[in-house]
């Protein structure tokens, strides 16, 4: 699920699609250290490090393996946000010491494992009941090295779609079944912006069209194959052309003042859902929950979900095993496991984590997949259609960072403060330019 599993850990490790519940908090901030190859039963411990919340445990995943395997115990240490979390993976990757026998890797931070620190990892995709094609292609070269070892499983992912108020869509004069919403920006998100003006000439009292120009530009983004960083790993961002459209398109959504001017996860973000504030938002599955969670239950049925403009995904994350892991050998084992179709169908049932996994597309947790908040949406399917066609992205080292410079520095200038996008971009080039020592 998953700065994020992509912009913000902690939200995004904390949410469920399903509604079942809100995973706050993070499992044990105490105990960065080592791994302990025995407990004091004899039993071999499989200590694994993560962000957030990511369900493995709620899901009771780790009891059911500890029970199909008696002679092991887990332990999970989480750390809250994902990039103190990452942060310390890397002071331990240095030192090769403290490390957990398997360690979570985030979507934003994975070409940067996989280009400078692949060797201190194990090439999973050699070991014994790991099957590579199970996984999304786009998701396996994520984990993928240059040379072709592949040091992470993929655990979730962020299809995207658009969730939608359907009184507020009626009360527009615009159509509220999914499918003829869909086909209002279909394959393109200037259409999604054509939507926005519609709906503000007969705009509800109060309401806007849209979150945020931060979201916009997410959902535009997301769906660019190449975006900061070229083919060649050089840096592309100031004369790229995919940042140059998805930032107009965010400059378009503030002149037609057709968004809240609302900073995504903020707790104004949160009171705005219960409000009602505004009709549509980019959402990946994990984000389903977060809704039915902040918009309650005075809004069942009013929240429908349609398919985005292009196929684009926010979010997801990996587990790797390092090679100086104590418990190595079981850690290859567990990951193996926790990482295979059946419960990644599990995970997503009951936590709402979007499985990375392709085969686990015919199970029926996930086929038959419905949300009882979402008018009984299909999710299933609209979320593995957009899983299945989503680019594969050129990542880079500062993919993140650059990104959270774009829409927190630059598109909040000009949305909240009444910048010009002139005076915006330039505030972003300067804070990715300090963040790389330009």
């Amino acid at each position: 699920m998953g700065t994020t599993r992509t912009r913000r850990a902690v939200t995004l490790a904390a949410v469920t699609a399903l509604g079942i519940g809100l995973l706050g908090g993070c499992a044990d901030d105490g105990d960065d250290g080592g791994s302990a190859s025995s407990g004091k039963d004899g039993k071999k411990v499989i200590t694994i490090g993560v962000f957030g919340v990511f369900g493995y445990k709620q899901a009771g995943l780790y009891d059911e393996y500890e029970k199909l395997n008696p002679g092991v115990t887990i332990k999970e240490t989480s750390i809250e946000r994902s990039d103190q979390y990452y942060t310390q993976l890397l002071t331990h990757l240095g030192a090769g010491s403290g490390l957990q026998d398997i360690q979570a890797v985030e979507v934003g931070n994975i070409a940067e494992t996989t280009a400078l620190h692949g060797d201190k990892f194990v090439d999973l995709g050699k070991e014994k009941g790991v099957n590579t094609g199970d996984f999304l292609d786009w998701k396996l070269a994520q984990g993928t090295t240059e040379d072709g070892r592949v040091i992470g499983l993929g655990t979730d992912i962020g299809p995207m779609a658009v969730c939608y108020r359907k009184d507020l869509f009626e009360k527009a004069g615009l159509p509220t079944d999914r499918d003829e919403v869909g086909k209002l920006w279909a394959g393109d998100w200037e259409k999604y912006i054509d939507t926005g003006r519609k709906y503000m000439e007969k705009a509800p009292s109060g309401t806007v069209f849209t979150d945020s120009a931060g979201g916009v530009y997410n959902g535009a983004i997301s769906g660019s194959p190449e975006r900061y960083y070229d083919a060649d790993g050089e840096l592309i961002y100031e004369d790229s052309p995919a940042v140059k459209a998805s930032w107009d398109l965010a400059m378009e959504a503030v002149k037609g003042k057709m968004t809240a001017k609302l900073k995504q996860f903020d707790k104004s973000w949160d009171q705005a859902y219960a409000n009602g504030r505004f009709a549509s938002v980019v959402c990946p599955p994990w984000m389903l929950g977060y809704i039915k969670e902040k918009a309650g239950e005075k809004a069942a049925d009013k929240w429908d979900v349609a398919q985005a403009p292009q196929p684009a995904n926010w979010g997801g994350s990996f587990l790797s095993v390092p090679e100086a892991a104590k418990n190595k050998k079981e850690a290859i084992k567990l990951a193996t496991w926790l990482t295979a179709p059946e419960q990644q169908a599990k995970l997503f049932a009951k936590q709402g984590s979007f499985p990375s996994s392709q085969a686990a597309y015919e199970l029926p947790e996930v086929k038959d997949a419905k949300h009882e908040y979402f008018d009984n949406a299909p999710i299933g399917q609209i979320f593995v259609e957009a899983a299945e066609n989503a680019p594969t992205l050129l990542l880079g080292a500062k993919d993140q960072p650059i990104q959270t410079a774009i829409v927190d520095v630059g598109v909040l200038q000009v949305e909240q403060q009444g910048k010009s996008p002139a005076e915006g971009w330039s505030a972003a080039l300067k804070n990715i330019e300090n963040l790389l020592d330009k």
